[in-house]
């Protein structure tokens, strides 16, 4: 009679921490799908609204693998319909790689940051997805998820905190989807 009350209570148990395991994955927040079409997640409208003047619908362009066994990119360049103040239009880069998991983007992101610091100093910018950091050229990295992207302005002319304000602006659109 002892052995099968204490089988008994093993069983429960395991049975306990089964039911505890599922609930806790049920409850836990899934990850936004990221779209297909990944220049949706930053309109024409979106980016007139931050920069305060209209933009075009972007071209689309592969954006080649950062590196081996990393997923191929996506280029989405969006001009203005007004030239600046140097006579030509200006031109928001948005690039985004998806990877196959949150580890994945994690090590891609990482794997860039070197890259990009050979070109000059990069510097850690806080509140924005899961990681972020601005380099010499004043692009904006962001890693979120299973996601990581740039933002930059061309030309950029002289950077100053307004520029700063509207890529991080652009950058937490796009934060905000994933």
């Amino acid at each position: 009679m002892r052995r099968s009350r204490e089988s008994v209570a093993r069983v429960r148990a395991w049975v306990l921490a089964l039911v505890c395991t599922l609930s806790w994955g049920a409850l836990a927040v899934p990850a936004k799908a990221v779209p297909s079409d990944l220049c949706s997640l930053l309109s024409p409208g979106q980016i007139g609204k931050a920069l305060g003047q209209p933009f075009l619908t972007p071209r689309t362009l592969p954006a080649p693998r950062a590196y081996h066994n990393t997923a191929a990119g996506t280029e989405c360049d969006y001009l203005s319909q007004q030239p600046t103040g140097m006579g030509v239009p200006l031109k928001v880069v948005f690039i985004m790689y998806v990877e196959s998991s949150p580890a994945a983007a994690k090590d891609a992101f990482a794997r860039t940051r070197p890259f990009a610091a050979s070109f000059g100093p990069i510097t850690p910018v806080a509140g924005l997805g899961d990681d972020a950091y601005r380099d010499a050229n004043y692009a904006l990295h962001v890693l979120k998820g299973t996601a990581h992207y740039s933002i930059n302005f061309i030309p950029m002319g002289t950077y100053t905190s307004k520029e700063d304000q509207q890529e991080k602006t652009l950058a937490a659109w796009v934060a905000g989807q994933l």
